[in-house]
């Protein structure tokens, strides 16, 4: 067949058992292990490149499914050998996650008996992410208020490296659009302007630990809050159970849906139950919407065309104030704010604000100039650049979605002034470098 099939996996459990016997155990499988830097290369921590070892005598159908089953049969007696070798503690998949860093063998003794009071959270769900999947950058989830409190040996690290506050930081939220100054000039090419921020409701678990009966109970309060809305903000709830196709056309077509079946959400256990519990609200003008029960409890966002960030973040204000007061006229429940943490939300990394205030901008002088050099800028602003498909989206054309890097440590006025004057101060340099290079 002249054929190698082969995958790169990782097998600690059989570093740890013993590479010689993982090399006889290949032989019995029909199966050739390397190391991951090639035939001559040696192996790297406790992957391994696994390919079937014959070429003639089978056929190519019969040697990959050689592979495929003796791969399968090493990962489940992997698993076995883990748990002689190492006990419950856990194999980090993301080994140079955050997770990896701070989920040591003695915090995770100390912690991995807790059961947390609101919904029974523990710290193998908070870092299944991380077990699970070999590319997480932070790799845990918060079930509850309490999680961040009672793994606090691991949450209080991890957290401050990732947003670089120090132990003692304290968080400030405000929401006073008046104190803004000025606004994105009118000649920037602005496609549209967007804020979103995330809400917990104390006494509710956060999304990954949120028990059914939590989650219905929290749709139900937000179904209730919504009908006091009016003005600008006077629309309709859409439950995603039972949805016309009609409506849930609408709302794919409006880019206002949000789907299941993303892994990191599902290995989180953030798709339990799906779609009990969840829904969209947005107002008439379709400026207005509010996520319950995704990723977060509630997700709330202000979004128009053009590049009125005040405005935006004026709506935005207004639509978070109608909601706190209507929930706790409702239930006397406030949302979760923590004197350290800011605004409490399922993921770590959204922290403090939960803010992601952005614009979708054209900016061919930069693009012409250098992407790279673009990102370097924006890191020297505090702004974050995307392709204007996502997070992990390319970037198409030169447009390009710009936002406030930073969550936690500052204030919702201080991030949005920093997002208008950065974009205001990229503009600026995009006209001077067009002019530079004669477009």
């Amino acid at each position: 067949t002249g054929m190698r099939a082969s995958v790169h996996v990782d097998l600690p459990g059989w570093t740890a058992y013993g590479v010689d016997k993982l090399q006889a155990r290949c032989e019995e499988l029909h199966l050739q292990p390397r190391g991951t830097r090639g035939e001559s290369g040696g192996k790297t921590g406790h992957t391994y490149d696994i390919s079937n070892k014959h070429r003639l005598g089978y056929s190519e159908v019969e040697l990959v499914q050689k592979m495929i089953d003796g791969v399968n049969t090493l990962w489940e007696e992997d698993k076995k050998y883990q748990k002689e070798c190492f006990g419950d503690f856990p194999y980090i998949a993301s080994q140079h996650s955050l997770v990896a860093k701070y989920v040591t063998k003695d915090k995770w003794d100390q912690l991995k008996d807790i059961k947390t009071k609101t919904s029974g959270f523990t710290l193998e769900k908070a870092i299944a992410c991380a077990v699970q999947f070999n590319n997480q950058h932070c790799g845990i989830y918060a079930g509850d208020w309490d999680s961040y409190k009672d793994f606090a040996p691991v949450f209080d690290p991890l957290i401050q490296e990732y947003h670089g506050i120090s132990p003692d930081a304290k968080h400030t939220s405000d929401m006073d659009p008046t104190k803004i100054k000025g606004n994105i000039v009118d000649d920037a090419p602005v496609h549209s302007t967007r804020i979103r921020v995330g809400r917990s409701i104390d006494g509710f678990g956060l999304s990954p630990g949120i028990t059914k009966e939590q989650r219905i109970g929290v749709e139900k309060l937000m179904a209730s809050a919504v009908q006091n809305f009016t003005g600008q903000l006077a629309g309709k709830y859409y439950p995603l159970t039972g949805m016309e196709e009609t409506v849930r056309q609408q709302l794919v077509d409006d880019h206002f849906l949000f789907v299941s079946g993303d892994r990191n959400l599902t290995v989180a256990g953030m798709e339990r139950d799906w779609p009990e519990g969840r829904g969209i609200f947005h107002n008439d003008a379709k400026t207005f919407l509010i996520w319950i029960n995704e990723e977060d409890q509630l997700r709330i966002i202000s979004m128009e065309n053009g590049g009125n960030v005040k405005g935006v973040f004026e709506r935005l204000c207004e639509g978070i104030k109608t909601v706190g007061d209507s929930v706790r006229k409702e239930s006397g429940k406030e949302f979760c704010l923590d004197p350290k943490y800011g605004y409490v939300h399922s993921c770590p990394t959204n922290l403090g604000t939960g803010m992601r205030a952005s614009v979708h901008i054209d900016l061919p002088g930069w693009t012409k100039h250098s992407v790279d050099k673009l990102k370097a800028r924006c890191e020297e602003l505090h702004l974050q650049p995307r392709g204007t498909r996502g997070e992990s989206g390319g970037q198409t054309g030169h447009t390009y979605d710009i936002s406030n890097k930073h969550r936690l440590g500052y204030s919702e006025v201080q991030l949005v002034q920093k997002m208008i004057d950065g974009v205001n101060t990229l503009w600026k340099e995009d006209k001077d470098l067009q002019k530079q290079y004669k477009m």
